[in-house]
Formats: structure tokens, sequence, C-alpha cells
């Protein structure tokens, strides 16, 4: 039995903490409102964030940084994207000793346009930390809780750090797999929210499943674009956290960018639509990032491009589609066959 750290008591960090609860491991799970962290202790249930689940007695929540850290083997940082470095810096002091770190984060910082685990790379001296792992995957916090099937990938520089957290998570229902590639493992779990986005969009001006296919299959060419640029491997795409995580982000019900895409393609204001969605919309901010990367990389990303101009330039919806349907002709597999040809030549 281990002892791990959760910091961050939203759907997806309390649906981790239940997962590692099931596998036997003490969590110390992090929340900056006590309201909730009561909740969770008293009712052993968290209603706002994952509302139906029965939580372990071996779920313990807390408001305190440091008692969350407390003889822990484990830090998993479950926050939203913006808040990493703000609630690593209050973490430090804290900490006694280097433990392996494990974010479960999907995004790219805008202006330094740095994966998660490079920020965390940044912040976290060396001393404090024995590795950096990434987990990700298609896998929704509704499901995850309910003990539905779900499969993710662990990445690191390190992999044998990542297969001590799969050790940790697997389960029946939560089957973890490893992958090297840290790089597009990252870059597929943030850039996948952007395209669930625009695939909300869509479905909000009242396109159907053809529209929908469109967007998966050509945002997967533009992740795996950029991804392979920076230095991934464009076969991660192929796996869990490429196609795998368009597929359930762009089709379910319980993705919050899909809904607040489609919002957008209603009709709806940005700043109307983050106030109605009461939770972090992550491909919001990833849009900007993804943006100002593909400029910096000279790299053709027309989805988000188009994503960009509606997000924050005031770009009519309607336009977006039409540029996106006009554009010159090209062959579909252009792509591919350039990115195997630039991996063939490293």
């Amino acid at each position: 039995m281990k002892t791990i750290s959760m910091l961050g008591a939203g759907s997806w960090g309390t649906a981790l903490s239940a997962v590692l609860a099931d596998n036997g491991h003490q969590v110390q799970l992090w929340g900056h409102r006590q309201e909730l962290v009561d909740q969770i202790n008293d009712k052993k249930e968290n209603s706002k964030y994952l509302p139906g689940v029965k939580l372990s007695s071996q779920i313990n929540a807390t408001t305190d940084l440091k008692k969350a850290v407390e003889n822990s083997d484990v830090v998993i940082v479950a926050v939203p994207t913006k808040a990493i470095r703000e609630v690593l810096k209050k973490l430090i002091p804290h900490m006694q000793k280097g433990l392996p770190f494990v974010h479960v984060s999907k995004g790219i910082e805008p202006d330094s346009l740095l994966r998660i685990s490079e920020m965390m790379e940044e912040e976290l001296p060396d001393h404090l930390r024995d590795a950096i792992i990434v987990l990700s995957g298609p896998s929704h916090a509704e499901e995850v809780g309910l003990r539905q099937p779900t499969t993710v990938t662990v990445s690191s520089k390190d992999l044998s750090q990542a297969r001590k957290i799969q050790d940790l998570f697997m389960n029946q229902n939560f089957r973890v797999y490893t992958n090297p590639d840290i790089v597009g493992v990252e870059i597929g779990g943030a850039l996948k929210n952007v395209i669930a986005l625009a695939t909300g969009v869509t479905n909000g001006l009242g396109y159907g499943d053809n529209a929908k296919a469109a967007l998966i299959t050509r945002g997967l060419a533009e992740i795996a674009r950029i991804g392979t640029a920076i230095g991934a491997n464009p076969l991660t795409f192929s796996g869990l956290t490429g196609i795998g995580d368009l597929i359930v982000t762009c089709t379910s019900v319980h993705s919050r960018n899909l809904r607040a895409g489609n919002l957008l393609g209603k009709g709806y204001k940005l700043e109307d639509v983050l106030e109605q969605m009461g939770m972090v919309v992550e491909g919001v901010r990833t849009t900007r990032a993804a943006f100002q990367l593909s400029q910096k990389m000279n790299v053709k990303m027309p989805i988000t491009e188009a994503l960009y101009g509606v997000l924050f330039n005031g770009r009519n919806v309607n336009d977006a589609v039409e540029s996106l349907m006009a554009r010159g002709r090209t062959h579909e597999m252009e792509d591919l066959v350039n990115m195997f040809e630039s991996q063939m030549n490293k």
C-alpha cells in the first residue's frame, strides 16, 4: 500500500483517487474549497464534480498542502493547466524529499508554449522530484468513477518510473499502457481539446456526422503535424492519446469542450459560454497556445487557426467553416508521407 497525494479535487482528481483507493492505496486529496473538502470527508461524495460516486474511506480530503504531502510516496497533479505553477510554488516549502510527480492535466501554456512536464521541470528543484510522469488517454471522469472499462497511457523520460505508475493504477477496470514518447502523449492529450471545441461548433451550427468525421480526421493530421515538428513519434497519434482521445472528446456527452463549442456554434459569446459551463474548458486556453506554436514552428493548422479567430478575434463561426471548406486542393496523405520521411531521416 502506498500513500498518494492527489492535488486537485475536481472530477478527474476525484475519479483517479477512487481508482487508487480500489487498489488499496491511501489517498490524501487536496482541494482549495473547504466546503468541498468537508463534503468528501463527511459524506464520502463529491456531488459538485462527480455526483453519484461513493468514495472510499481510504480517501481523506484536506485544504492543507503540507498535510496533503505528508508521508507521501507519489504526488499527482490534477489541477487545471493555468493553476499548475501556482500550486507547485505553494507546495515546494512543504516537500521533505524527492518524489515522483505525475500530472494528469491536458494543456499547453500560452506564450511560453511549454508542455505541462516542462512547466513542472521549471518549477520543481531537482532534489524535490525523482521523475515527472504524464498519465493521459481517452478517459472521462464520470465513467472512471463508475468503474467502467477505461484505458490510458503513462509516459516519462524515465520509463522505469512510468512502469511504477502503471502498477499503481492498473486494475480490472482501469488498464494502463506505457509509451516512451512523452512529447507525443502530452501534445495529443492537449490538442484534442482544440478539435473537440471545433467539433462542438459544427454541432451548434446544425451540421451532422460528416462534418464531425472530417474534423476528427483532419484534426488528427494537424495534431500529428505539429507534434512531429517538435519531436514526437507520429505513431503515438494512432494510439490512445491521439485518435483514442479525439474520438472520446469529440463525441461524448461528458466532453466539456464539445459542449462549450456547441454553445459557440449557437451564437453565444465566449465569456457567456465559460460562465455557463461552470468548469474549466481547457481547449480555450490551449487553442491560443496551439495557434502561437503553429506560428512559431511555421506549421499549417487550419482548424486551429479558424477556431482561434472565432475565440479571440470575433470571427463569425459560419465564415470560419466556409474558409476551411474553400481552402486550396491538397493531397490527403501528404502530411503522413512527410512525417514518416522526416522521422526516417533523423
